[in-house]
């Protein structure tokens, strides 16, 4: 390390949670720093499946420091639940710490997106209705509650009698008819802030300290940057800075103390929710894909779009991240076709494009231009368990020839490899580091 931070490459859900878990056994700190619950990782362990919403994979290893930073927003309740049900499956939350700044998602938060999604018809933008976009609206327009007022009854008293009453004018202009009790939201989150005071802490004295004692920390980003507010295809985004520069901000941490970026890059490409996606598959190949991949989301169970591998995606987030390494998840997936293909550019009227354009019009008149690959029988237990053990050369020729294609294309190495969904199913290429870049 010492200090790592990892990033989505494509539209989120590229397998971050399963790469954070393994990375996580040489961290000491592990920090997740944007999004709130509409994000979901999730890692197997064995035969159990754990579901993340709020917290840092690290988690799922007891002994290292979990940190929820300053910059996620935070639904107490949804967080609560979380933490009793790996209470229920005896994991241990003991080292959580939850930051006192971040900003917390209150029942108008969820009211209004629903409401505002609802008013915008036939330009919806596929929110998850959890609430996030005005909670981080709210922290812009210094509106917003945060943690460290949960703890204090006083303080949390004080904001409630102000909000409250706005936030009801609005839901009325709105047309929703749904009443708030000003009394009853100040004791329920209240009571979360008793339950989860043991845990609210200054998080970033936290963080600096551990790097200034060459502590290992390592940074989880949630979603991905092409749901990035600003650089991402917008208004289809999430409501955070997804990008890697963000992890210095949302944890409140110099950015010159963040030594390497890993992209984390499904073989194939995945969205979920509206917004143009230039490879998609429509056929059979992309049920396929999706059925064979599990491409549901962690948090919100909606099937996700599937389509072949766009490097210009990829490029495109590189070039925000300054990735230094690729994770590349899920390739195993792709077992079993006879024929892939892998976007290496944009056609329009016969001209190649390699940028992402800000115009979504554009971007949706786009063609992908293909560099046909040959595909690879699926891994029989045998050879799978071979591969594992022996690694990287052990890998059918046509997936070893996949991997470096877009090492080549990236002018990246692939430092870590996604097998499957279990934690021993990755492999470790950070030795064969530009062995065949």
């Amino acid at each position: 390390m010492p200090s790592l931070v990892v990033i989505g490459s494509q539209w989120g859900d590229e397998g971050k949670g399963k790469i954070v878990d393994f990375l996580a056994d040489e961290a000491h700190v592990v920090v997740r720093f944007q999004g709130g619950p509409n994000a979901g990782h999730s890692v197997k362990i064995g035969e159990k499946l754990f579901a993340l919403h709020h917290l840092p994979s690290g988690i799922l290893r007891p002994s290292k420091i979990s940190v929820i930073g300053n910059g996620v927003v935070i639904d107490p309740g949804v967080l609560l639940k979380e933490i009793d049900d790996l209470k229920s499956r005896n994991v241990s939350v003991r080292n959580l710490r939850i930051s006192d700044r971040a900003h917390v998602i209150m029942p108008y938060h969820r009211l209004l997106d629903g409401a505002e999604e609802r008013l915008r018809r036939g330009a919806k933008v596929g929110t998850t209705g959890r609430g996030i976009g005005p909670s981080y609206a709210d922290k812009a327009a210094r509106l917003g509650i945060r943690m460290g007022d949960l703890i204090d009854e006083s303080a949390l008293a004080e904001k409630v009698d102000f909000l409250i009453p706005l936030k009801q004018r609005i839901l009325n202009a709105y047309g929703d008819p749904s009443r708030l009790d000003k009394d009853a939201i100040a004791r329920e989150y209240s009571g979360y802030g008793n339950r989860l005071s043991e845990f609210v802490t200054d998080t970033g004295v936290l963080v600096r300290n551990a790097l200034s004692k060459g502590k290992r920390v390592l940074f989880e980003g949630a979603q991905g940057s092409m749901l990035d507010i600003d650089h991402g295809t917008y208004p289809y985004v999430t409501s955070s800075t997804t990008v890697a520069g963000n992890a210095a901000s949302g944890s409140g941490v110099s950015p010159l103390l963040l030594d390497e970026v890993y992209g984390v890059v499904k073989a194939y490409t995945t969205r979920v929710g509206e917004g143009p996606f230039v490879t998609e598959l429509r056929d059979d190949i992309g049920r396929n894909i999706a059925e064979k991949g599990g491409e549901f989301g962690t948090t919100t169970g909606r099937p996700r779009r599937c389509g072949w591998l766009d490097l210009v995606v990829t490029r495109y987030a590189n070039s925000l991240n300054g990735f230094t390494g690729i994770a590349m998840t899920k390739i195993d997936v792709l077992g079993g076709l006879d024929e892939l293909k892998v976007c290496t550019h944009y056609l329009l009227n016969g001209k190649k494009i390699r940028t992402i354009p800000a115009d979504l019009r554009a971007l949706a008149n786009y063609e992908p231009s293909y560099r046909k690959m040959r595909g690879w029988d699926e891994l029989e237990p045998k050879r799978f368990e071979r591969v594992l053990s022996k690694g990287f050369s052990a890998l059918p020729e046509e997936m070893k020839q996949y991997v470096r294609f877009v090492e080549k294309e990236m002018k990246l190495p692939v430092v870590v490899l996604g097998l499957g969904r279990r934690r021993n199913e990755i492999l470790d290429l950070r030795k064969r580091r530009w062995a065949h870049c």
